[in-house]
């Protein structure tokens, strides 16, 4: 079953998750920056909660500040109003506890995708023989045995992102970012990534927070999507998608929340990018 929920007092979580690590706290959080000495608002009084071992997405057209408010979460920008905290404790700058992953890989052309994830474990205070075997294991996850000793160069776009995804994963961060992974992708590749991250979360268990424009995406993939309007970004919507997993994208409810996720969107002034209407009934 998927339902969607109005209004502000729908920020909190479904009481669905058991206690644990990766519990997520936006209150009230606003963010400017300053055009031609001008101040101008990008968000305004984002509230959310985040349950631990949720799926979040953060889904609005571009513009709407979706993106910054993944940066004031992994701690990158600290210049805003408000509060954020991560189990019980203010975000005050980057930490391993969080991990983040760009829609581009950025993984380091002369590194090894091997010497690539092990960078996620740069400042880990564990030992040589268990590094080792973390980036193993997030390397058979991510489906890239076989290449650890491959440069970027000999990657595949979808390939690039799976060692990303791996390097964001290998230090068992409480909670990863995702902005946009899959944006610069085909659309071939881009499907089963998806899938292939929803295997990913179930397996590691941890909090997740996505930020996409891509609606079938978003309700593909998110416990709960925040649908945020723009100028200045601000909670319109939170859609709760009770939807079984593994999901299928021709479940009957899935459709049907898309189109009101679509009717919501342009009732805000945005309609982002999606495919046909057909699409996410025919694709598997």
């Amino acid at each position: 079953m998927s339902v969607f929920l109005e209004g502000s007092w729908n920020a909190s979580p479904p009481q669905i998750s058991a206690p644990g690590r990766g519990r997520l706290l936006v209150r009230n959080v606003s963010k400017s920056f300053k055009v031609s000495g001008a101040p101008i608002e990008v968000l305004h009084d984002i509230s959310l909660d985040v349950a631990a071992g949720e799926f979040i997405v953060v889904l609005g057209p571009s513009g709407c500040g979706k993106s910054t408010l993944l940066r004031l979460i992994s701690g990158l920008e600290r210049d805003y109003r408000g509060s954020i905290s991560q189990d019980g404790e203010a975000i005050t700058g980057t930490s391993l506890d969080r991990g983040i992953v760009f829609q581009e890989p950025r993984l380091f052309p002369w590194a090894t995708v091997w010497q690539n994830v092990a960078l996620g474990l740069k400042n880990a205070p564990i030992s040589e023989s268990a590094k080792r075997e973390s980036i193993a294991a997030h390397i058979a996850l991510v489906g890239l045995d076989g290449f650890e000793n491959a440069y970027p160069h000999q990657l595949s776009g979808g390939m690039a992102q799976r060692a990303a995804i791996a390097r964001g994963l290998v230090n068992r961060p409480r909670l990863l970012l995702l902005d946009e992974p899959f944006g610069a992708l085909d659309a071939l590749t881009r499907a089963r990534l998806q899938i292939e991250l929803q295997r990913i979360w179930a397996h590691e268990k941890i909090t997740m927070i996505l930020v996409t424009h891509d609606v079938d995406e978003a309700v593909f993939l998110g416990d709960r999507v925040v649908v945020l309007a723009p100028r200045p970004g601000r909670i319109s919507r939170i859609f709760e998608i009770t939807a079984s997993r593994p999901r299928k994208r021709d479940d009957d409810h899935l459709i049907r929340i898309r189109n009101e996720v679509l009717r919501t969107l342009e009732s805000d002034g945005a309609s982002p990018p999606t495919r046909p209407a057909a699409a996410l009934g025919n694709a598997s």
